[in-house]
């Protein structure tokens, strides 16, 4: 069996992953999509090639003869990308460490270099693959000799294969004839002029008859169409030229050792550790554990597991300024603790004999409480996880690394030790929990992996400890420190409350209002299926899509390769016309309130009647507190059955729920930001901002505004906010794209300011990279830097929304924060049990209502100095759903 060498064009398929595949950017701000697909698509080519040899070829920036050539005929080439630029010394950096043999040569492309290689190889009778993007490549297709070329469609990589055989059944002609294919039709991709007039059908008729471009020219008379012929007789030097552009040199003089090209181990150190630093998660599994384990560890860590030596433990912890401590937990049991005294001193405490769970957390309790005494500071990655398993609220100095880290950066999904320390302590590679760990619980671990959760425990304590420093200059170098001590911090206490006291749930209430789901539900499957003709599954989007646009011949429907698509988008604008589109959309609604919440609440109902929710604060990029397990900011509100849900939350006895609510916040906080004095004055005159939008609009006196043109400046108003197109208001109202770029246009004559507020937020981006709400909470947006005009356009969005909705959420913050120290300063049994947006749940003791009335009026209000009042609207009752 003959040997084989796989041969890459390497910036050809860096732009092909470029393009084909979502942006990506590490916590470094470099871009690192393009890298990424890049060595998605070899590991598969090696995976499938099995070959013996490797190399990669890349072009040189300096000019090629096929370079000069084409300036001469037409200027410069257009330039790469930057964000694609910057990759391609980190892929030959990649490679490199990997061991793979990377060829350039001055004077001469990457396809000039391949051409060669194929050449010779073949020669040699080894078997040839060539990975590249680039069609030219086809003219060197032979039978030993492979053309491999990936695309890449809606992020999934598909690759067509060509032998000589392939080539001349695909295209007509033989692989060398390409070169004069192209030299017809042209390739602008490949910058290849070709001809005028003359597409792939005509040339490929031309070249399958006469052979050649030279040949064709010397039957001019007989070339068909007309068109084609004279185009040729006036082009034909340019037909050369593109003949010249298109031929690809199989005779360079490279200098090449196939020994070189050996392939051996691709998954060395220097790979892994290139791989951490680009944060290529998914990749790290590919190398075994001794390349696993890049470095040696930091220091000796140490574990103390007998009563004495703890007690001394934490009596030094309670003396130093600062201790750094992780706690490691999950799903209500303790394994132990992870204590740094200091960056040399890191100790593990294992929940073993007398160190039992109680203990444990009481010597937490006993030092968080040390702390409020302002002598020490517990530094944690998570602080409010491990007050989970704290008793009390009343505690002191800390510092959140997670929350740090999510305040100077608040695009990453999440916020690891390994990840902070490779940001913040001058690139120091740690091994992750996965590295550590696997894929096993901590429960797991705990009993087969005793010294990887030891070494994590450490790891997470000292990360904490030692990065505090470079995390609180960095928030002071970006002004956001305040947003970090003032909002931030507060709020870790604050939602922590929340989380421990819960909201009680009525179970029977909660299996009575499934019940009358089920009921509606059935209702609903008759009444589709008697309208459709037939019964069919209503859950599956295949046969609803044929029912619909086949059977029922429904205008609208968008087909797909899977089928018709039926997202509610689609639905939404037919429901008005069809009721079984009605239906179905409400059908949609309430099973998935019967799963997602008469079902889904039912089983995290815990031993004291109530829901404990987690409130995450390191999740949205504007700032925006999020609720999981179960999400309590996602109950239905449009329809009645889901309002309804809300019935089954309750106080417990001797207590009301009071629900204060924040009145159009966002339009506020514009009328605020922008200062625009119309919409300013319109607040303070207490005006329906949404007729008064409406009269300016429309055009009509403020008394006859009716109430579509309301509802369609409403739409209009809370549009701007989110910086709606356009295209996007068209979509929300059915109208056509002009009339609503025309009420966008009238909008903003009547609110001057607002549009200048918005284009200057833009340029803020633009310039800076980023946008700040008004406490200085910054919002990045690399997405105005891309080259992708979609992307641009969702970063000019984001700029836009960014500001106001971010500081919405600063605001509600804050107010959350001064309710909740308020209830705890005046001794009040009252708490506060929810947060949904803009809206506070407090479950009030019945004789505090009208003390806990005034907390909340005083304190949300005041919870921002705006040049509008905040408006606050509250209700009272004895369930969520008579308090809303």
């Amino acid at each position: 069996m003959s040997e084989k060498i796989l041969l890459i064009d390497g910036h050809s398929i860096l732009n092909r992953a470029f393009y084909g595949l979502p942006d990506l950017t590490n916590s470094e701000g470099k871009h690192t999509g393009a890298v990424y697909g890049f060595l998605n698509i070899l590991f598969r080519i090696l995976e499938e090639e099995k070959p013996q040899y490797l190399t990669v070829a890349f072009d040189l920036h300096a000019p090629t003869f096929r370079h000069k050539m084409y300036e001469a005929y037409k200027g410069t080439r257009k330039p790469m990308p930057e964000e694609l630029r910057e990759q391609v010394p980190l892929i030959q950096e990649m490679l490199t460490a990997m061991g793979v043999k990377i060829v350039t040569m001055e004077g001469y492309e990457a396809d000039d270099i391949l051409g060669t290689l194929a050449g010779r190889s073949e020669k040699k009778g080894m078997d040839v693959t060539i990975l590249s993007g680039d069609r030219d490549l086809l003219q060197l297709a032979t039978e030993k000799v492979m053309i491999r070329l990936p695309r890449t469609v809606r992020g999934k990589t598909t690759i067509e294969d060509f032998h000589a055989e392939q080539v001349l059944e695909k295209y007509q002609v033989t692989p060398p004839q390409i070169v004069d294919l192209k030299a017809l039709m042209g390739d602008s991709a490949d910058n290849i002029p070709g001809i005028p007039g003359v597409g792939e059908k005509t040339a490929t008729k031309i070249i399958a008859e006469y052979g050649s471009v030279e040949n064709a020219h010397e039957h001019l008379e007989e070339i068909k169409p007309n068109r084609a012929k004279e185009s040729l007789r006036e082009h034909y030097d340019l037909a050369q030229l593109s003949k010249a552009l298109a031929a690809i040199n199989t005779d360079s003089p490279v200098e090449f050792d196939y020994e070189q090209a050996k392939l051996g181990n691709l998954y060395t150190q220097g790979a892994f550790l290139l791989c951490k630093r680009l944060e290529f998660k998914n990749l790290l599994g590919r190398f075994d554990s001794e390349n696993a384990q890049p470095q040696q560890q930091l220091q000796e860590f140490f574990s103390c597991s007998d009563l004495s030596g703890c007690e001394t433990l934490f009596d030094k912890a309670a003396k130093q300024e600062y201790v750094g401590v992780s706690l490691v937990a999950e799903q209500g049991q303790v394994f132990g603790v992870g204590l740094a005294l200091d960056s040399e001193e890191v100790y593990f405490i294992p929940v073993e004999g007398l160190l039992t769970e109680n203990y444990l957390c009481g010597k937490l309790q006993q030092l968080l409480q040390k702390s409020s005494h302002g002598a020490l500071t517990i530094c944690s990655m998570d602080v409010k996880s491990m007050l989970k398993y704290v008793d009390g609220e009343d505690f002191g100095e800390i510092f959140d690394t997670g929350v740090a880290a999510y305040l100077l950066n608040p695009l990453k999904s999440s916020y690891t030790y390994d990840d902070i320390a490779k940001e913040y302590l001058n690139g120091r590679l740690l091994p992750s929990r996965e590295e550590l760990l696997g894929k096993m619980t901590l429960e797991k671990a705990w009993q087969q992996s005793e010294d990887g959760l030891v070494n994590m425990a450490c790891y997470m304590a000292y990360t904490a400890l030692v990065s505090r420093e470079p995390l609180c200059e960095a928030l002071k170098e970006t002004d956001m420190w305040r947003v970090y001590t003032e909002i931030e911090l507060p709020l870790i206490f604050t939602l922590n409350s929340m989380e421990k006291w819960g909201i009680k749930v009525k179970g029977e209430e909660l299996k009575s209002y499934g019940e009358r789901l089920n009921i509606r539900i059935a209702e609903l499957e008759q009444l589709i299926w008697k309208q459709a003709g037939e019964e069919f599954n209503i859950n599956s989007p295949k046969q609803m899509g044929i029912i619909l646009f086949e059977k029922l011949g429904l205008k609208g429907g968008k087909k797909t390769k899977t089928g018709y698509s039926t997202a509610a988008d689609i639905l939404e604008k037919l429901a008005p016309e069809y009721p079984i589109v009605k239906d179905i959309l409400e059908y949609r609604q309430l099973t998935k309130l019967k799963s997602t919440y008469a079902d889904g609440l039912e089983k995290v109902i815990e031993r004291d009647g109530r829901i404990h929710s987690t409130f995450n604060q390191t999740i949205t990029a504007t700032g925006r507190i999020s609720s999981t397990e179960p999400n309590l900011q996602n109950i239905p509100v449009r329809m009645e059955l889901g309002r309804l849900i809300r019935k089954v939350f309750v106080p417990e006895d001797e207590y009301v729920f009071l629900d204060a609510d924040y009145s159009q916040i966002e339009l506020r906080v514009l009328a605020h930001m922008s200062g625009d004095e119309k919409l300013i004055q319109a607040y303070r005159e207490a005006q329906d901002i949404h007729r008064l939008t409406a009269s300016q609009v429309f055009h009509v006196p403020f008394d006859q505004v009716t109430p579509l043109q309301r509802r369609n400046a409403k739409a209009v108003n809370f549009g701007i906010v989110y910086g709606i197109s356009s295209f996007g208001l068209s979509q929300d109202l059915s109208i056509t794209r002009k009339e609503a770029a025309d009420y966008i246009e009238r909008y903003f004559e009547t609110y001057p300011k607002i549009k200048g507020f918005l284009d200057e937020l833009v340029e803020q981006g633009k310039k800076k990279g980023y946008v700040t709400t008004m406490f200085g909470r910054r919002r990045p947006i690399p997405e105005l830097k891309s080259s992708n005009f979609m992307q641009r356009s969702f970063g000019e969005r984001v700029a836009m929304n960014s500001p106001i909705q971010g500081t919405a959420a600063d605001i509600i913050k804050i107010a959350m924060n001064r309710v909740y120290k308020r209830l705890k300063e005046e001794g009040l049994r009252s708490r506060l049990v929810l947060q949904v947006h803009d809206e506070l749940l407090i479950e009030t003791y019945k004789e505090e209502i009208e003390q806990v009335s005034a907390i909340l009026e005083e304190e949300m209000k005041g919870a921002a100095n705006l040049s509008v009042e905040l408006e606050v609207d509250m209700h009272q009752g004895n369930n969520w759903y008579e308090a809303k």
